[in-house]
């Protein structure tokens, strides 16, 4: 019986293989962006996993982008340091001290775990943040918050440069300022504006729900732009789902293909979308 089950899974596996040659095909030496995020890093198996499905894209010709978050990282650092955060509208007010904090543990501590992982699992990789190369140019999003960022110029070059020398980009969700100044950037919104600057085959938004729901509370698997703004209009699409739909639409209609939400706590959630036919989210196109 137990010869009878092995061979049995080696046949799913081997269909499962062929299954996926059209989708492999389509995507070679696509650009795929794929922002990380802060939760799923805590977990050292879903780190690995993350990193061999990112090795497993590099390896059968896509270009794969990494943009991380670390805000659960972060919050553990302020605390330990007793610096006290102060909240505008419920977003966190970015002061010099804190913009220290936050690139200390985005470019240091989350940026080069990812990079071990991702050469744990024989890949190669480096970790660099929107300062380097002027990759990210920002202004102020909001003069109340402080050092947070809005991405206004995006330089790929040094990211095409990494492709051709089959380096796997792993980018901190840092700006710099047209003074010298360091801004925080939101992870989505850092991810979205580079994918747009790469013209981007697929941004991939890994988060902790399985995508857009309608409101019967059904996943939604596909939508338009104008969909997602009409759902937003009528509340359907609301709290932390909204940053995250307008990081897609402004993304597909600045040059990227598609965007999809994918729910990150699915193991293998980069290949299901890239690789099925049914894919594993909610898939935003204009």
């Amino acid at each position: 019986m137990k010869t009878r089950d092995m061979t049995r899974d080696n046949i799913a596996t081997a269909r499962t293989l062929s299954e996926a040659l059209p989708y492999l095909q389509r995507y070679d030496d696509a650009v795929v962006v794929v922002k990380f995020g802060g939760n799923a890093m805590g977990d050292d198996e879903a780190m690995a996993s993350f990193a061999r499905d990112i090795v497993l894209l590099r390896q059968v010709g896509v270009n794969p982008v990494v943009v991380h978050g670390g805000g659960p990282m972060i919050n553990d650092m302020l605390d330990k340091l007793g610096i006290q955060s102060e909240f505008v509208d419920g977003k966190r007010v970015t002061d010099q001290a804190t913009v220290e904090v936050v690139e200390m543990v985005l470019s240091g501590l989350v940026n080069k775990r990812i990079v071990q992982a991702i050469m744990g699992q024989g890949g190669t990789a480096v970790g660099l943040s929107g300062k380097d190369a002027n990759l990210m140019i920002c202004d102020p999003a909001d003069p109340k918050l402080g050092f947070v960022g809005e991405p206004v110029d995006v330089n790929p070059n040094v990211l095409r440069n990494l492709f051709a020398d089959d380096i796997i980009p792993v980018i901190a969700p840092l700006g710099a300022g047209r003074n010298g100044e360091t801004f925080n950037v939101n992870g989505d919104t850092a991810a979205g504006a580079i994918a747009a600057a790469l013209q981007a085959d697929r941004l991939l938004l890994l988060t902790n729900v399985a995508g857009v729901k309608n409101e019967k509370g059904e996943l939604v698997t596909a939508l338009k732009a104008d969909e997602v703004e009409e759902m937003t209009r009528r509340g359907i699409i609301s709290g932390g789902m909204i940053p995250k739909t307008q990081t897609a639409v402004l993304a597909v209609r600045n040059g990227v293909r598609a965007c999809t939400i994918v729910d990150g706590r699915v193991p293998n959630a980069v290949l299901l979308e890239l690789f099925t036919e049914h894919g594993a989210g909610s898939m935003i196109r204009v």
